[in-house]
């Protein structure tokens, strides 16, 4: 018989199966409920699956940015979403599409993207120029000249939002882009909403990058407190892997598909040397439930630029 502290982290699976997943000389702390069966009668809700990858920065084919090859990992994710994941509703890449806008990576990524089975949305981040990508993505969905769009998937409303401030690396919502936010809110009703943006418009402790998030956090938090549906907020920007809330509304942000920021709370910037990831949303009647998947990639070369 377990006691709390043992370290045999074997558990039952709901169909008589055990998972063993014990660490020699480590301890755990009891779980409670691990081993409840749903209750009787409870039907299990339908999900939607969502991919979120950001932060490509995609350069000129060829162009090596922090020693490694844009394209190639983004090429890679690409894969490993369409081997494990060609289910998905909506594939979202939140933004700093390219690195420097340059029209050949925007034509580099018109082309890869056309291996995804499942529809794909473009965000736009402080790296990217809005003009040439509406020119290179006609079909892109935009409203008064912003990216942004509303996706009703199975399980709910996602709203993908516009915080590019052509520049500037901070991120803004416009009076125009908070009213169109406001009337996308209120169409939504009851059903409920997930927010996709480049910008952060929470502080991640990093100041660095906490000094280039959404400006004007407090408007657009004024838009959102005036409807009841928001559940979750994805943003990119940050290049980590982050998850908590902001004023009462859950929060997650993602690594980027190339380099990473390093865990460090100085006023400087630092190269982090962590793996590229992508998040799998699942959103249901329960709530909304994101897993960070590192995916294999290239290895870098021998020279960081």
């Amino acid at each position: 018989m377990l006691r709390c502290g043992q370290a045999d982290h074997r558990h039952d699976l709901a169909d008589g199966r055990r998972l063993d997943g014990a660490v020699e000389g480590q301890s755990r702390r009891c779980v409670s409920g691990w081993r409840h069966a749903a209750p009787a009668g409870r039907v299990r809700s339908r999900s939607m699956k969502i991919i979120q990858l950001s932060d490509p920065h995609l350069m000129t084919p060829g162009g090596r940015l922090y020693g490694s090859d844009p394209l190639a990992r983004l090429e890679a994710c690409i894969a490993d979403i369409g081997k494990n994941h060609a289910d998905a509703e909506l594939v979202v890449i939140s933004g700093d599409l390219t690195n420097d806008g340059e029209r050949a990576a925007y034509a580099a990524l018109r082309d890869r993207l056309s291996q995804f089975s499942a529809p794909c949305r473009l965000m736009l981040g402080n790296h990217d120029d809005r003009a040439l990508f509406l020119e290179m993505f006609p079909d892109a969905r935009a409203e008064q000249g912003f990216v942004q769009s509303v996706f009703d998937g199975s399980e709910g409303r996602l709203i993908l939002l516009d915080t590019l401030d052509s520049g500037h690396v901070e991120g803004r919502l416009c009076a125009a882009r908070l009213e169109w936010l406001d009337e996308r809110l209120q169409e939504a009703g009851n059903r409920p909403v997930v927010l996709f943006m480049h910008h952060p418009p929470f502080r991640i402790h990093m100041p660095v990058l906490d000094e280039v998030r959404l400006a004007d956090a407090d408007a657009f938090h004024d838009v959102l407190s005036r409807h009841d549906n928001v559940r979750h907020i994805f943003a990119g920007h940050v290049h980590r892997s982050i998850a908590g809330s902001w004023r009462g509304i859950p929060v997650s942000t993602l690594r980027s598909t190339n380099h990473q920021t390093a865990l460090d709370f100085s006023q400087s910037w630092s190269l982090g040397h962590e793996p590229p990831a992508y998040a799998v949303i699942f959103i249901d009647a329960d709530g909304v439930i994101v897993h960070f998947h590192d995916f294999p990639v290239p290895p870098l070369s021998d020279r960081v630029l």
